[in-house]
């Protein structure tokens, strides 16, 4: 099963990042999960739509012939990055490869609320671009630098379980959605 992750963040320390590489070193056996480099994606523009960078049809492809695409979202005042934001413009324009693409959505922060409201407008953005967002199965890691070795591994026994279990839901959610 091919999964694309998009990171939120550009930052090069990004706690969301190493959450998403170390999803796909432990989950390597079960699915692929490729990250994708929307650092490299130019700021939207209507005006480029119709004939867009090569990259951004590059990357486009890459979501289009995915059976999933997994997001992580740091919370910036209150929402998702513009950074991640930008890259769902891109998504949403011309050929539209979110429609009906299941999607996983986590978040890790060192604060307490988890990118809880965050989450909740990037939700609200995948519903308007038609992608399937696994239901339920909010994976909000609070406190990620106590949860979390230096490099970037998940190591809170509970969290993992957690992670484990909506891993496995996210891989029948996307099986179900081949059939929609």
């Amino acid at each position: 099963m091919k999964i694309v992750a998009i990171v939120g963040s550009n930052r090069k320390q990004s706690i969301n990042k190493k959450l998403v590489a170390f999803m796909k070193e432990r989950y390597q056996e079960k699915v692929d999960i490729e990250i994708l480099p929307i650092e490299d994606l130019p700021m939207y523009n209507q005006d480029d739509e119709l004939t867009p960078p090569q990259v951004v049809t590059e990357i486009k492809k890459i979501v289009a012939e995915s059976d999933g695409v997994l997001i992580a979202t740091p919370e910036y005042n209150h929402s998702i990055p513009a950074f991640l934001k930008n890259a769902l413009d891109w998504f949403s324009r011309v050929d539209k490869v979110m429609i009906k693409k299941p999607v996983m959505v986590v978040g890790a922060t060192p604060g307490v609320l988890g990118t809880i409201r965050a989450q909740l407008h990037l939700r609200q953005i995948l519903h308007a671009l038609g992608a399937l967002t696994l239901p339920g199965n909010e994976v909000l890691i609070n406190s990620a630098l106590e949860k979390m070795d230096a490099e970037g591994n998940l190591t809170h026994e509970p969290t993992l379980a957690f992670l484990d279990t909506v891993m496995e839901n996210f891989i029948d959610w996307v099986e179900k959605t081949k059939k929609l």
